[in-house]
């Protein structure tokens, strides 16, 4: 495996022990007397996308779970605030002896099994994708202790998804309007813009990764450090690619009369490759007219490599479709073989503002209904693509469905009058393949070889990994040239 070469830092918050819901550490005195085996599982309950695309688990098991999480000095700091913070100090809730034993018994490695779905796999919601169960009867209370740390896997996951529904709206404009859809043809037709909308620079991390897992264009550089350590990702395969890019301030400080110099200095600095020019600090028509249009034509063509113009402001359908048609009265096109307008290579727009999973369509069924082929422009998406979701999005949820009381297994689940739609599963489950379709069998049936979960984690240690290049593979989508 590749060297790590970024060190995780000692910290207060690596304490298995404090990871989870304060609620969670009264529950060991609330399981039936001789409970001895909880096994629960993780799932998606529906929400806003059909299927789920699995990813992000790796991250959260090699850097919370793996090797010896439990300590004697860890325990002492657990057992501190957990007593302090939990009720009124009438008992004392911190289970001191089943951390110690887990410490004495174990080595301080966490005896439990997870299994769950390869990573990038999509799997249709209502399906199971993880289970979690002790293997020591001791522990029977430490399966759903995890849940909350584990459950955090919906955000990764849920970006995963998102990113994966945005590429199949991506692809088929670049299809209907005669586009090619080749790997550097989609790639970078997404980019991710939103390390600084969101939270901290671990969802910035986990978020990031979930979207490379589709596309390869990004300015989020938290998320190569995660593919990087977690996934495998070396440097010679570099996902994740960005390009030299102007902001505002590196465009307004030459002031207004100095914006044309501003654009010149761009071209002149950057004489090869890509470059990106945001251009609507003043009068983004006049940029691209007289500017980018007129003055700086030229050195345009002449360029090895291609000016990118991007607004920042403006109503999306109505300012991408208005400067191609000006840059295009500029430059010139080409026809598809659909018969939409294609701008020449040396030029196109990058919208980076505004740009979700509900107005990517807008804006590229306004382009083809004006004549412009899909390709004419790429989108860069930041809080809409990493923050503009909640675990309700895919409505996540880790429920117990059977545990051993007296040496005897039994079914767990709910089923609130309230809300069918939490019903939970019943029993041991297996995800299994059913013609086109994937399935979930519960209370025990079906083969376990025909089981698509696999283990990934075994008291302590991480026992499936999966590298980048293959979650991607089976993340890809189908288009008209294959898969990408």
């Amino acid at each position: 495996p590749q060297a790590r070469i970024y060190a995780i830092m000692s910290s207060p918050f690596d304490n298995i022990m404090i990871l989870s819901d304060s609620y969670k550490t009264s529950h060991w005195r609330q399981y039936p007397p001789n409970t001895t085996k909880v096994y629960s599982y993780f799932e998606s309950r529906g929400g806003k996308f059909p299927d789920c695309c699995f990813f992000g688990l790796q991250y959260f098991i090699k850097r919370y779970l793996v090797g010896q999480v439990v300590t004697r000095v860890k325990i002492d700091a657990a057992k501190k605030l957990i007593n302090s913070h939990m009720g009124l100090g009438e008992m004392e809730h911190f289970n001191a002896e089943g951390w110690e034993y887990i410490l004495d018994k174990h080595g301080g490695r966490l005896p439990i099994i997870i299994k769950a779905v390869p990573e990038g796999m999509t799997v249709p919601v209502k399906n199971v994708l993880m289970t979690v169960e002790n293997t020591d009867p001791k522990c029977y209370w430490l399966t759903n202790y995890l849940e909350t740390l584990l459950v955090q896997v919906w955000y990764p996951m849920t970006v995963c998804t998102q990113s994966r529904a945005q590429k199949m709206i991506i692809v088929d404009y670049l299809e209907k309007t005669g586009c090619a859809t080749g790997f550097l043809d989609v790639m970078f037709q997404l980019n991710d813009f939103g390390c600084r909308g969101v939270s901290s620079m671990e969802s910035a991390a986990l978020g990031g990764a979930g979207h490379l897992i589709n596309f390869g264009g990004s300015d989020t550089m938290p998320a190569l450090v995660m593919l990087s350590e977690y996934y495998g990702l070396t440097f010679d395969k570099m996902l994740g690619t960005s390009i030299p890019a102007a902001e505002h301030s590196t465009i307004t400080s030459w002031t207004k009369p100095g914006e044309v110099d501003a654009f010149r200095n761009m071209l002149t600095q950057y004489p090869k490759g890509l470059v990106a020019v945001v251009s609507d600090s003043y009068d983004v028509y006049n940029a691209c007219k007289n500017l980018w249009g007129t003055e700086l034509i030229d050195l345009i063509k002449n360029r090895e490599g291609r000016l990118v113009v991007r607004p920042d402001s403006g109503d999306p359908p109505v300012i991408v479709c208005e400067l191609l048609e000006i840059l295009g009265e500029k430059f010139g096109t080409t026809t598809t073989d659909t018969g939409h307008k294609l701008l020449p290579p040396t030029i196109r727009l990058i919208q980076g503002d505004g740009v979700s999973y509900e107005t990517i369509p807008v804006i590229l069924q306004a382009m083809m209904d004006k004549g412009w082929a899909a390709a004419n422009v790429a989108f860069g998406s930041g809080g809409a693509l990493l923050q503009k979701m909640n675990r309700d999005t895919q409505k996540c949820a880790f429920k117990c469905c059977e545990a051993v009381v007296d040496g005897k297994p039994r079914d767990v689940f709910k089923d609130p009058i309230t809300d069918k739609g939490k019903q939970s599963k019943k029993g041991q489950l297996k995800l299994v393949k059913q013609g086109d379709t994937i399935v979930t069998l519960t209370e025990g049936e079906g083969s376990p070889a025909d089981d698509l979960l696999v283990t990934v984690f075994e008291n302590g240690t991480i026992t499936k990994e999966w590298t980048c290049d293959e979650i991607r593979a089976r993340a890809a989508i189908s288009c008209k040239a294959g898969s990408i």
